[in-house]
Formats: C-alpha cells, structure tokens, sequence
C-alpha cells in the first residue's frame, strides 16, 4: 500500500515540476508540456534547417546555376526557395504525425518505426541531392540519387494511404510532385550542359 502512495506521489510531484504552456485548439485553451512542443517544432523545422545547411554547403555553387543553359519549363530562380520551404515544412509536418501516431499493437509500432525510417533516409539523400547536384556538378549521378529519393517519397505516399494516414500522405504529395519536376530539371539541365 505504502509503494502505490509513493508512486502517487511521484508522478503528482513529476507532472507539477514539468513546465506548461497554454495554446489554443479548435477555439479552446489546453495545457501542453513545453517538451512535447519542442518535439514538434523540431519535426516541422527540422527539414527546413537541414535544407537551409545543404543550400549553404553548397556555396557559390548555386549561383552559378543560373549561368547553365536551362530547359523548357525552367522556373525562376527566386520560386525555388519559396516552395522549398512550404516542401520543407510541409515534410516536417508529416514526419511529426507519423512520431504522433498513436499503435495499438507490435504490428503498427514496426509501421511506425518503419515510416520515420524511410522518412529519415529519404531526407538525408534530399540533403546529400543538393550537394552532389550543385556542388560536385556531378549531374548524372545527382539524377539516380533522385530516383531513389522519389521511390522512397512514392513509398511514404502510399504506407501513409494504405495506412490510413491521410494527412501524411497529403502532406508528401506536393513533394512527390515537386521532385518530379526536379528529376526533368536534373535530367535536362544535365543533357544541355
């Protein structure tokens, strides 16, 4: 009897000593720990850190991109970071509603483990894409790494459908598309040039 006292006691004391932050969803104010609000914020900006840091890596490299001869269709060259950073973000987002993703057995645990999994070498190869493709100029291969990021984004789409996680599959489809239209960038701009 005593021990169930004491482990009252503890976790009364625990939830007291974490820190609270009041936010408003759907119109009421609800306490959140501040832990589980950083977690999120790191999910959804992660991404969009990550690519500010390959765009850095890559130098001048991406200057002088716009010297390269560019194919039909090109987009200019103030769009790209404009819908980077709504894919980014958009990314984040998804990424956080697999790690929230509440499992009910070992069969969707393994699910979820296996989503961040591919989300998270999906995301490195995003990384490792703009180094080799503006940095090492190395065109052709950058075009295959693509190819396997887009199997792998084409792979989250449809686990997340399959799955009903409709919203992290709408969160991914404007990046599947986007990387679509990189893939006919990268091949083209390799062609030309």
């Amino acid at each position: 009897m005593m021990v169930d006292v004491k482990k009252t006691k503890d976790k009364k004391s625990k939830k007291r000593a974490e820190a609270h932050m009041r936010v408003k969803v759907n119109g009421r104010e609800i306490e959140h720990p501040v832990q589980k609000i950083l977690i999120a914020v790191a999910f959804i900006v992660g991404p969009l850190v990550l690519g500010s840091i390959a765009s850095a890596l890559t130098g001048n490299a991406m200057m002088g991109f716009g010297a390269l001869k560019q194919p039909p269709l090109s987009p200019p060259a103030w769009l790209f970071p404009v819908v980077w950073t709504m894919l980014y973000l958009l990314m984040g987002v998804a990424s956080y509603l697999i790690y929230r993703m509440q499992v009910k057995d070992k069969k969707e645990k393994l699910l979820k483990r296996r989503e961040l999994v591919l989300y998270f070498t999906q995301l490195a190869f995003n990384f490792m894409w703009t180094i080799l493709f503006f940095r090492f100029g190395v065109r052709y291969f950058a075009f295959g790494w693509l190819i396997l990021m887009w199997v792998m984004i084409l792979t989250l789409v449809v686990m997340a459908f399959r799955n009903r996680q409709k919203a992290v599959g709408w969160c991914l489809v404007p990046y599947l598309a986007w990387c679509t239209f990189a893939g006919y960038l990268n091949i083209m701009v390799a062609v030309l040039n």
